[in-house]
């Protein structure tokens, strides 16, 4: 059987990953769960079962785990990471500390697979997932040469800290999360700004999008921005093609592509929108039509639930199969 931790388990995605392991029953003989000093000594409720929260420490590091799976942080990450792979442990890290890193695989199961290079497997960002599962469809189909992007991001991409924020905005509070209030408010920043103008959360997508498709020539671009929704993330994506097929046979492909729903007629204004995809495990995709101004180029919108699959969901499903494989 497998001996599992999970680092991070007081957070929204570490909550929701136990979650997860539990409807999903992931088998495991173990389970251990960690976060910060603030929050050692909680009691937690799971399978009928009362565990207590430890502080991870060095010294836990080397406790015989199968994998664990990290929600606590780049910073986290950086230091505890080498750590538990050092121990023989293999590491499903959600933060963006890895994502990048050559030597790490960077994962969405419906897309490619772990080499296992390293112990240490990044999930992407959550707003990149969303997107790379349609692209993908799409680049085996029809080839890809350029993608944009457009983000509208919950506030739950920010964690609870972001839920809070919102809250306070609507009861005339000021944030403390956010730079500016979100209440009744869009934000054009996410993370921060980097020299040529782009956000880091920007440039994530950018180079991350090139890195799971596996094609570094691709032109990609974005622009991210956090929108009063509590939870699921919007991406609006302008894909030009190696071909063009008809609007008719690229729905069809994406509707036969694993973890996707269709929702698209525009006659009876059917649409995927946050509150239609918050707390499902599917992507969304819709609003699917050629664009006017570029050959080859097509528009589509997808919505996913940035907590499930943006983030717990796709580490849980990275565990999945490594334990099947």
């Amino acid at each position: 059987m497998t001996t599992l931790a999970v680092v991070g388990a007081t957070g929204l995605v570490g909550q929701t990953v136990l979650q997860l392991i539990e409807k999903k029953n992931v088998p495991f003989s173990s389970l251990t769960l960690f976060s910060s000093a603030r929050s050692a000594g909680k009691e937690v409720e799971f399978k009928g079962e009362t565990y207590v929260i430890e502080e991870l420490t060095e010294e836990k590091v080397n406790g015989g785990f199968d994998y664990v799976i990290m929600s606590a942080g780049g910073n986290t990450s950086l230091h505890y990471a080498p750590l538990f792979e050092q121990a023989g442990t293999v590491v499903i890290d959600n933060s963006s500390a890895w994502r990048m890193d050559d030597s790490i695989d960077l994962i969405v199961p419906e897309v490619n697979k772990p080499s296992l290079n390293r112990r240490i497997i990044a999930n992407p960002n959550c707003s990149t997932i969303q997107s790379v599962v349609p692209l993908k469809a799409l680049q085996d189909a029809f080839g890809l040469k350029r993608v944009a992007y457009t983000t509208y991001q919950s506030v739950s991409g920010s964690g609870w800290k972001g839920i809070e924020d919102l809250d306070k905005g609507s009861r005339g509070e000021a944030p403390t999360n956010y730079n500016k209030p979100i209440h009744h408010n869009l934000i054009p920043q996410i993370d921060d700004f980097t020299e040529d103008g782009y956000t880091k959360e920007e440039v994530k997508m950018i180079k991350e999008t090139q890195k799971i498709l596996n094609q570094s020539d691709l032109d990609v671009t974005a622009t991210c921005v956090r929108v009063p929704v509590p939870h699921a993330h919007a991406v609006a994506i302008n894909v030009t093609l190696a071909s063009e097929p008809s609007v008719e046979e690229f729905k069809q492909v994406l509707k036969d592509f694993p973890s996707i729903v269709l929702m698209d007629d525009p006659a009876q204004e059917i649409y995927p929108t946050p509150l239609d995809a918050a707390q499902k495990e599917e992507i969304f995709v819709g609003r699917i039509r050629k664009d006017a101004s570029l050959k080859n180029t097509y528009h589509l919108w997808s919505v996913s639930d940035n907590i499930l699959k943006g983030a717990a969901l796709n580490a849980v499903q990275i565990l999945q199969s490594l334990i099947k494989e």
